[in-house]
């Protein structure tokens, strides 16, 4: 528990220190709640990488959005939810918010993994059961044992499974929402497994990639 704390204490700050506006008004409050899911999540991926607290996004009307965990390359949005929140204190205007919510999640294409309070309390080996099954079906092509490759080199052969032909760098970039240093080693690194293989190049060392065929036959 004395690692958790600390890692999660550490993770905290740096999301402070990156935060502004209301983002950072809603990391001062109590993230009780969170800090239940973050511990979970912390099993799960044995480290706070690519997880973003109280993450921002602008819904269909405009509102701003606040998910309590969101995994920006795996595009999950986790979420810990308090009983009077979303039970007995529900009325209509908060059911519409509630629905507003879920259309924003779908037209994001986000994954919306909502847990209760008392599922993390009382069965926190269920949760993290979920998240493990889920990885699974999303994070895994088709059983080929890409779980064992690290989350930036999963995403890019799962989302080259889903693409089908020759990408390029900067496609990869838009899969892994994220910048040129570590989709570069990411790739380099599949290529060294001979999962990728460059295509063209020349003079301008101009390529794109593409899927092996020893990553096709384990799709």
């Amino acid at each position: 528990m004395t690692k958790f704390n600390d890692a999660f204490e550490a993770f905290l700050t740096l999301q402070k220190q990156e935060a502004t506006g209301m983002r950072r008004e809603m990391l001062d409050r109590d993230l009780t709640g969170t800090k239940k899911l973050c511990e979970a999540l912390w099993q799960v991926f044995g480290s706070f990488d690519d997880l973003i607290l109280e993450y921002e996004v602008v819904s269909e009307t405009g509102i701003k959005i606040y998910i309590d965990v969101y995994h920006r390359v795996l595009r999950i949005a986790f979420e810990a939810e308090g009983y009077a929140v979303h039970a007995d204190k529900i009325t209509r205007e908060r059911h519409s918010f509630e629905k507003m919510r879920e259309r924003t999640f779908t037209k994001y294409d986000f994954k919306h993994m909502p847990f209760s309070w008392d599922e993390l309390d009382k069965k926190p080996e269920a949760c993290k059961r979920s998240v493990f099954e889920l990885l699974g079906r999303f994070g895994d092509p088709g059983g080929g044992g890409w779980m064992e490759l690290p989350v930036y080199e999963r995403e890019i052969i799962r989302s080259a499974a889903v693409h089908p032909g020759p990408f390029s760098f900067s496609d990869a970039c838009r899969w892994l929402q994220s910048g040129p240093r570590p989709v570069r080693k990411a790739l380099s690194s599949l290529v060294d497994k001979h999962l990728l293989v460059m295509e063209g190049g020349g003079s301008k060392r101009f390529h794109k990639f593409r899927l092996s065929m020893e990553a096709v036959r384990k799709l």
